[in-house]
């Protein structure tokens, strides 16, 4: 089979450029609409639940979990997919637990909660570490788009990669100062549709090349590939580790992380949040299963046509590369385009997201916290739009070292997006269910997990041991939470005595 193209064609450029025009019309429309900061942050807290609960998925998903998985799957094998094992329980914990208890705070500012019960050092710790991981979260988005994507399939010479992220920058910041979450929310529904169809399209034309369904499926079980593990902390990946990372992950996202507390606060009740948290979890389920398909398919279709591969290069090392690459030879033109385009716009929307989230956060948990003065509205969003700004610096150039952290996409996530997902949900965890917290048992114990996770996550580097990047979360965590706990009931006697 002849392959229809290796670059994009004039067709494809068209449809980037018309998608990248509409994407920015459609923030310069809820500019408009937006009248004051609280429409801005929070979309007026009565937006439609389906469309934030996409908004979520594809938000905290992002370009560098879709272009991964099928990566994974390739030089892997499928013990990852063990990790939707967690969602049904995700769920129950997320929605009956976490999303009340928000929900009749209404408050502005995740971290608002923690000051109420556990002092305002803890808030600004919190507030610190969810600064920390989503700057670093905006950095590898970027590393990856620019480095593992754009500049290997347009063939363009490694230093460009600078500035295409400078561009990514500039434009999403833009983007978010005019449309705020409104406008973040509806081209995140656009933006999943063309994913999901980008996958499914991307299926259907490699089955099609390759004659049956069945072809996809090896015919032996590839070396490369781990075998079933039930439990095992010495292996990289076993099921029991994979769910409980998992578990861990999404509930302490859930309950922390100021992007998924701002898209409950966007709903109008408790029902209306928990509807949106369900679409966003079985959009994670939909998402899993297809790119795992996927990955198959890849690994199918590359292993038959060793010849589109980079000169000298199998299709193990290019693992992480070849869905991207398939999109610019694999598909038609015009498709090509506009699945690169959602690609693209994607990650855009994911850094969107997380500058609103961290402006937010700054003005909130720092700026108006901390400053004696009252600001007006006006200033406040003069100042989102300031600080927006200096967040598209600071992760532009976080971009330029990320690409240090050693493992493939999927590791690359866990020891940095990841790093500080357990850390930050501690104080949250000791606030909504231990009575006996106080604020200076937390405030160690939150600072240990910090600590623990980063140990964990470099172990290799340090102890010349390493040890499964699925255990940052859940091992951080139970150093934090412990740790607090001890120290809290240590606080509470010496305050007796």
């Amino acid at each position: 089979m002849t392959p229809v193209k290796t670059t994009l064609g004039s067709l494809d450029w068209i449809v980037i450029i018309i998608y990248g025009i509409g994407m920015l019309l459609v923030g310069m429309y809820f500019s408009r609409v937006n009248k004051n900061s609280d429409d801005y942050m929070l979309g007026g807290r009565n937006m439609k639940a389906w469309r934030v609960g996409l908004s979520l998925f594809a938000t905290l998903f992002s370009a560098v979990s879709y272009l991964s998985l099928p990566g994974e799957m390739i030089k892997h094998g499928p013990m990852i997919w063990s990790l939707v094992a967690a969602l049904p329980f995700i769920y129950i914990i997320v929605a009956y637990f976490f999303i009340p208890f928000i929900m009749k705070l209404k408050i502005t500012s995740a971290y608002e909660l923690l000051e109420t019960n556990l002092g305002l050092r803890n808030r600004l710790l919190a507030s610190s570490y969810f600064l920390i991981m989503r700057f670093v979260w905006m950095a590898v988005i970027i590393y990856m788009v620019s480095e593992k994507v754009i500049v290997p399939i347009m063939g363009w010479p490694e230093h460009t990669a600078l500035s295409i992220g400078i561009v990514m920058g500039i434009v999403t910041v833009i983007y978010t100062s005019f449309g705020g979450l409104r406008g973040v929310v509806l081209t995140d529904v656009v933006q999943t549709f063309i994913l999901f169809g980008g996958t499914i399209l991307a299926i259907i034309l490699i089955i099609n090349q390759l004659g049956s369904v069945s072809a996809i499926i090896p015919s032996h079980w590839p070396k490369q590939w781990a075998g079933w593990v039930f439990f095992d902390t010495k292996v990289r990946v076993s099921f029991l580790t994979a769910v409980i990372a998992t578990f861990g992950w999404y509930v302490c996202t859930a309950g922390s992380d100021q992007m998924a507390i701002q898209r409950y606060l966007a709903t109008r009740d408790v029902k209306a949040a928990r509807r949106m948290y369900l679409s966003s979890i079985l959009s994670n389920l939909l998402v899993y299963f297809l790119l795992a398909v996927l990955g198959l398919a890849l690994f199918a279709y590359f292993k038959i046509h060793p010849e589109l591969l980079a000169s000298g290069s199998s299709v193990i090392d290019e693992a992480d590369l070849l869905f991207p690459r398939f999109i610019v030879i694999g598909l038609p033109s015009g498709f090509s385009g506009l699945v690169l385009a959602g690609l693209l716009a994607a990650s855009m929307s994911s850094l969107s997201s997380g500058i609103n989230s961290s402006a937010l956060s700054i003005i909130n948990d720092f700026i108006l916290r901390l400053r004696k003065e009252p600001v007006s509205e006006k200033a406040q969003l003069r100042l989102a739009k300031i600080i927006s700004l200096g967040i598209g610096v600071i992760i532009v150039l976080l971009s330029l070292v990320i690409g240090n952290v050693k493992g493939n996409l999927l590791e690359l996530t866990y020891k940095t997006i990841n790093l500080l997902v357990a850390p930050l949900f501690v104080p949250f965890f000791m606030a909504m269910f231990v009575r006996r917290a106080t604020p200076a048992g937390t405030f160690i114990g939150t600072l240990a997990a910090g600590v623990a996770a980063a140990l964990i996550s470099f172990s290799q580097e340090i102890f010349g041991t390493a040890i499964s990047f699925l255990w940052i979360i859940p091992g951080s965590f139970l150093v934090g939470v412990i740790l607090s706990y001890v120290l809290s009931v240590v606080d509470v006697k010496s305050q007796k005595l």
